[in-house]
C-alpha cells in the first residue's frame, strides 16, 4: 500500500502514527510517498492573503485520483469543505487537542504592551484584537520548530499554535498556556487527521478500520458549519464541536478582520445528528452576517 503526505516534520509523524495503527489490522507493507504542495513551496506570504482553497491538499488528491498512492493523510483543518466528487474521508483517527495554545516566554495577561506576536492565521489575529491585546502582529511562517526558534531566538515574544502539533511532535514544554475553546475557538477540524481515499477503492474496509466514531462525528459538524457558510482561512471563523457521551455540542464564532464580534452560536443535540446541528448552526449564523 502507498501513503501520500506533506514532507513537513508534523505530516510525517503524523502518517507515521497512522501506520503504525495500521500495521495492528492488516499485514500489507506500507510505504510513504512524499508529495510537496503548493503550501509548501510559498515561504512568504500570509495564507488569507493567497488563494487557499486546497493549498495544502490538491497535490496529495491528484496523486489519490491517479492511484499513484492507495490513500492520503491530512491535517482536517487544510482540507476544502468539498472534495472532489472520486474522493472521501474514509476515516477520522482518535482526535488530538482541538486547543490553541499560546508559546511564549510570557503569560498572556503579562505581554509587555507592544510585543511582537507572530502568527499567519487571520482567526488568530481577530481573535487577539477581540481581546483587545495590545501587540504587534506580524506574519510568521515555517514549520513548528522553525516558529519555535523564531521565539526562543527574540526574534519574536510570542505566537499562537494548536496544541495538537506541539504534541504529536514532543514539543509540549514549549506550551506557556493553553486557551479554553471559548475564549480562542479553534479553526474546523483542528486537532484532527483525514484518511482519504477514492470512493472506489479497495483499500477502504481496512481504511474504515481507523475511524474514531465520537471524532468522526465532531468533525462532520464542523466541515458542515464551512460548507454552508463557504468561508476559509480567508474569514475568522472559529468552530468546534465536542461529543460529550450520546450528546454533541457545537460552538462557533465569527469576527470581523478587525476583531469585532459578527455572530456567536452554540448548540447541544445528540451525536448521530452532528451534520443537523452544524446545518442550524450555520444557518443562525447566515441570518447574523
Amino acid at each position: 500500500m502507498q501513503v501520500g503526505t506533506r514532507g513537513s516534520s508534523l505530516a510525517m509523524v503524523q502518517t507515521k502514527n497512522i501506520i503504525t495503527s495500521l500495521s495492528k489490522i492488516t499485514d500489507e507493507e506500507i510505504n510513504i510517498n512524499v508529495i510537496k504542495t503548493t503550501g509548501d513551496k510559498i515561504k512568504d506570504s500570509q495564507l488569507y492573503n493567497m488563494d487557499v482553497k486546497g493549498i495544502f491538499t490538491k497535490e496529495l488528491d491528484r496523486a489519490v485520483l491517479e492511484e499513484e498512492v492507495d490513500f492520503a493523510v491530512h491535517s482536517l483543518k487544510d482540507l476544502p469543505s468539498e472534495l472532489n466528487d472520486e474522493l472521501e474521508i474514509v476515516a477520522v483517527p482518535p482526535r488530538e487537542s482541538p486547543h490553541d495554545v499560546l508559546v511564549s516566554p510570557y503569560k498572556w495577561d503579562e505581554l509587555p504592551e507592544g510585543a511582537t506576536l507572530g502568527t499567519s492565521s487571520l482567526r488568530r489575529e481577530a481573535f487577539c484584537r477581540y481581546h483587545q491585546k495590545n501587540v504587534d502582529i506580524q506574519p510568521i511562517r515555517g514549520n513548528i520548530d522553525t516558529r519555535i526558534k523564531k521565539i526562543i531566538s527574540g526574534e519574536y515574544q510570542a505566537t499562537l499554535m494548536a496544541e495538537a502539533g506541539l504534541r504529536r511532535l514532543g514539543l509540549s514544554e514549549h506550551i506557556q498556556q493553553r486557551f479554553p475553546l471559548d475564549y480562542i475557538t479553534p479553526a474546523a477540524g483542528q486537532g484532527a487527521l483525514a484518511v482519504v481515499a477514492r470512493n472506489d477503492s479497495r483499500k477502504k474496509d481496512i481504511l474504515k478500520a481507523l475511524n474514531h466514531k465520537d471524532s468522526y462525528q465532531e468533525i462532520m459538524a464542523e466541515k458542515k458549519v464551512l460548507e454552508v457558510l463557504g468561508v476559509g482561512c480567508q474569514w475568522p471563523l472559529g468552530v468546534c464541536a465536542r461529543a460529550q457521551g450520546d450528546e454533541l455540542e457545537l460552538q462557533t464564532i465569527l469576527l470581523t478582520k478587525e476583531g469585532e464580534l459578527i455572530s456567536k452560536h452554540s448548540m447541544r443535540g445528540p451525536i448521530n445528528q452532528a451534520e443537523d446541528i452544524g446545518l442550524e448552526i450555520a444557518r443562525r449564523m447566515g441570518e447574523d452576517c
